[in-house]
């Protein structure tokens, strides 16, 4: 459709289009709305069937699959059932809480969709971007992401049409010219009428601004590499039992299926779930705070982040241009200064000089004096001025505002020393400066002063960055100016005193790069494509980076860091490339971010370590058990339960009362298996000594042996999870109302279950609250133990 409008002129898209430079009536819009649709192409989402299918084809439902089929041809049907719901229940779990974390970042996609400047009953409004229809008349800046293909009016615009196109290079466009849907505005600005909007567009697609796809995160990469080691330790112990019963003469039958389930009991069947749940909750916590989380595992890797990188304006400080205190010149008065200042500056044109000037006056109660304008020449980057032609009282002056050298040049300035001096020190104290000059309307102008310029830090910056360092973070602040100024805010907001000079370290070997960047605070006269180099050099050095941004050439620096951040002002390139949107002005919501990171890294930390323990101990137990007393002291069926079991409360952690560390979270396999192997070598004793108990003792027989392990197992499973989700002493927090539910609910089902023989061999109320009561003590004691563990190990 967009292809006809090419050769058409303006005048005959407007009448093709029914519509005119005013634009359209939000009446029109609506009724063109139900005509042609939303402006987007709706997401081909995978069928829901064919998706929970697919939790059947992976290695984990794998291995359940074939002991599914092993039992069944051994003839053992429950078994069977139990192992089948298993793997029924956890591809449920782990479908739904997928959906739900689908449903949670759909909602976040909603908030971060392409705002369009539109103009409707004659007034300009930004709207969402899904709203446009053929025929309005739109307006796109630099920054901006083309929220639909439109024909340009008014205007030159440099565009990247490379994601559409493949064109390396930025095209012009100008009057006449079509711009289409997802090509993004690299420069300048236009007003254009939509042409064409959603699958109509020449590309048939709008911009999609949020990535989805969840990479694999580090802590998930670590557990399932830690459990791949169980594996291979459990299938040289299973190898063994199977000589092992080959030499009693122990059936096969009997051997094949307990050696299948003790090798399903490594396998983290509730990972994906846990995972999931922990980052979906996790990212809908930072959404309430300000937060939108643009994929699931970006609180994980603030939980990492070390290193945190500050854009300076806009971020640290309020991106406001304010004017300090007039510095007049030879017959003028620092209302003199202001006043003509305001008569060279425009408010049509958003200019932040001129802004700042207007309000300075306002805001002062200054009345300029009556003029009439007859000529206006904005601000150009070329001239670096703007200029006023006026009549003021019956005489016709030129007032000229703009750059400190430009307006030297342009004027007879008598003590050019003081002029210079004046411009030095304002500098030095961090203040940018314009000149403001008067004269007649050819020739050399007269020097009316100095406007000093500043954009002071956010009243929070500085409480912001003292946070940070608390959380052991590192601040470094990253600016385009001159170090001099970089040096003022800096000391302002006590970020450091390390100031660099960007074009210097550039010069230096990959080694001393590395070092240098480390030593750094400020970052002065950097370019944005600098910024990508920051954050590598960071990265080389082995840092997890974060890095704040608002603008188009910031993408590739949010993107390369681990935890890039769009501030709220940003621009929607910026919002694309980033992991996190801050939606509230300031940065105070990034210490929410870090410690929310934190508190998830905590929960997968308990789950870590609880999966290794009981791993260690069913495997080492069960099969240590058989070589001793030469029979396997409970069934296949009960693992099963087991595992069904401990999965409904493991999953329940990602939903537990945690602390957020004063440190970045690293997780150290090394450690991690330390500390496990420790508290685990303890739950085997512990293990051992109810065998004992069972069979000296209370003198059970080989199936009531069964049951009373089985409920020591889920017992001594419930409670080493209270141990390890505290990193002091196990009462020192109370755990989430779900986890204690989760946990009370298993407790008395098997506590049931036990005692009036369902599922399994009943054994008398009072062996059971025996086992009960000794899996409590020992879990007590060990928690001491535990403590000495942990700090030994470092977690």
């Amino acid at each position: 459709m967009s292809s006809k409008f090419e050769k058409y002129s303006i005048e005959e898209t407007l009448a093709e289009l029914n519509t005119s430079l005013n634009g359209l009536s939000e009446t029109e819009a609506q009724e063109r709305l139900k005509k042609y649709g939303y402006n987007e192409v709706r997401e081909k989402k995978e069928n829901s069937i064919l998706k929970f299918l697919r939790k059947f084809w992976a290695p984990v439902p794998w291995m359940l699959e074939v002991t599914i089929i092993i039992t069944y041809i051994l003839g053992k049907y429950l078994d069977m059932y139990i192992i089948l719901f298993l793997l029924i229940f956890n591809s449920i779990v782990s479908f739904v809480q997928e959906r739900r974390a689908e449903n949670a970042v759909e909602l976040l996609k909603q908030k971060l969709n392409v705002k369009s400047r539109v103009l409707r009953d004659g007034q300009w409004k930004v709207i969402s971007a899904k709203f446009l229809v053929p025929g309005d008349i739109i307006h796109v800046r630099l920054g901006d992401i083309v929220p639909a293909d439109a024909k340009i009016f008014e205007g030159e615009i440099l565009v990247d049409q490379s994601a559409l196109t493949g064109e390396s290079l930025p095209v012009e466009k100008k009057r006449e010219d079509v711009i289409y849907s997802s090509s993004i505005v690299k420069r300048g600005e236009v007003s254009a009428i939509v042409i064409a909007t959603g699958e109509r567009t020449y590309f048939g697609k709008t911009t999609e601004l949020v990535q989805t796809a969840r990479a694999q995160s580090h802590l998930e990469k670590l557990i399932l590499n830690i459990v791949k080691y169980l594996i291979i330790f459990d299938v040289t112990l299973v190898l063994a039992l199977f000589v092992y019963s080959i030499l009693l003469k122990v059936s096969l039958s009997e051997v094949l299926p307990f050696s299948l389930i003790v090798l399903i009991a490594s396998v983290p069947v509730a990972l994906p779930a846990t995972f999931t749940i922990a980052m979906a909750l996790g990212s809908l916590e930072l959404s309430k705070k300000g937060i939108l989380v643009t994929r699931l595992t970006a609180a994980e890797d603030a939980a990492s982040m070390d290193v945190l990188n500050l854009d300076k304006t806009g971020t640290i400080t309020e991106n406001r241009m304010r004017v300090g205190d007039p510095i007049p010149f030879e017959g003028f008065t620092k209302e003199d200064v202001v006043k003509f200042a305001y008569i060279a500056s425009d408010e049509a044109s958003q200019d932040p000089i001129d802004t700042a000037v207007i309000m300075c006056l306002r805001e002062n109660n200054i009345a300029p004096d009556k003029y009439e304008r007859i000529e206006f020449k904005p601000f150009d980057p070329l001239t670096k001025r703007t200029e006023a032609i006026v009549n003021i009282n019956g005489k016709t002056v030129r007032v000229v505002k703009g750059a400190p050298q430009v307006i030297a040049q342009m004027s007879d300035i008598s003590d050019i020393q003081k002029y210079h001096s004046a411009l030095e020190e304002l500098s030095k104290k961090g203040y940018r400066t314009i000149a403001v000059a008067l004269g007649d309307k050819e020739g050399k102008l007269k020097l009316v002063g100095i406007l000093p310029l500043y954009d002071r830090p956010r009243k929070d910056s500085k409480e912001f960055i003292d946070e940070i360092k608390r959380l052991n973070v590192k601040p470094k602040m990253v600016t385009g100016d001159n170090v001099l100024i970089a040096g003022e805010i800096a000391k302002q907001v006590d970020i450091g005193n390390v100031i660099c000079d960007i074009n210097t370290i550039k010069q230096l070997e990959e080694k001393d790069r590395i070092k240098k960047v480390e030593e750094c605070d400020v970052f002065a006269e950097v370019f944005p494509e600098d910024k990508y180099l920051i954050v590598k050099t960071l990265q080389d050095g082995g840092h997890y980076v974060g890095m704040t941004g608002d603008g188009v050439n910031d993408a590739p620096a949010l993107k390369q860091a681990e935890v890039g951040i769009a501030v709220a002002n940003a621009t929607d390139v910026a919002k694309a490339s980033a992991s996190m949107v801050l939606t509230h002005e300031g940065l105070t919501d990034i210490v929410e971010a870090i410690k929310t990171g934190r508190m998830i890294y905590q929960r997968m930390l308990t789950y870590t370590l609880n999966k290794i323990i009981k791993t260690l101990q069913v495997v080492i137990f069960l099969t240590l058990s058989f070589f001793i007393v030469r029979f396997f002291v409970t069934t296949p069926f009960d693992v099963i339960l087991l595992l069904f079991l401990n999965d409904f409360v493991t999953m329940s952690i990602a939903t537990d009362n945690v602390r957020y560390s004063m440190k970045p979270e690293r997780l150290d396999a090394g450690k991690i298996v330390k500390a496990s192997l420790i508290l685990a070598f303890l739950v085997i004793i512990e293990s051992f000594f109810t065998l004992w108990l069972g069979d000296n003792i209370l003198k059970l027989n080989v199936n009531e042996i069964h049951t009373f392990i089985f409920d020591m197992l889920v017992f001594s499973g419930q409670f080493t999870v209270y141990m390890v989700r505290e990193r002091r002493s196990m009462w020192s927090s109370r755990p989430s109302k779900f986890l204690l539910a989760s946990s009370i609910i298993d407790i008395i089902f098997v506590i049931l279950i036990s005692t009036l023989g369902i599922l399994v061999t009943p054994v008398p109320l009072e062996d059971v609250l025996l086992i009960l009561a000794v899996t409590f003590i020992f879990t007590v004691v060990f928690d001491h133990v535990k403590n000495i563990s942990f700090k030994t190990v470092n977690i």
